[in-house]
């Protein structure tokens, strides 16, 4: 019989290797703390480190530069840009 999905089902299942537990429950046991805790703990960390690299722009000094110039010395718009901003409803 399948399952019914919960809405608030704040539970994750794990199938982990016996020595990975093992070394999981060493490191649980060095902390004083519980599994759970230390597992949320380190893969929170690691996924908030996983995406700033995926979210963060690396620009070389070339681009910065360019970026930098173009902040302080906006091109004048042009007739699309004028056109689209003709278009906005007024406030």
């Amino acid at each position: 019989m399948p399952r019914v999905a919960v809405e608030e089902n704040n539970r994750m299942s794990l199938r982990i290797h016996p020595d990975d537990k093992a070394l999981l429950m060493r490191a649980v046991a060095y902390e004083h703390t519980g599994l759970t805790d230390f597992v949320l703990r380190n893969a929170i960390q690691a996924a908030k480190a996983v995406i700033a690299q995926a979210e963060q722009v690396s620009l070389s000094e070339r681009d910065s530069l360019r970026v930098l110039e173009a902040l302080e010395n906006p091109p004048a718009p042009n007739a699309k840009l004028l056109a689209a901003a003709n278009d906005l409803p007024v406030l």
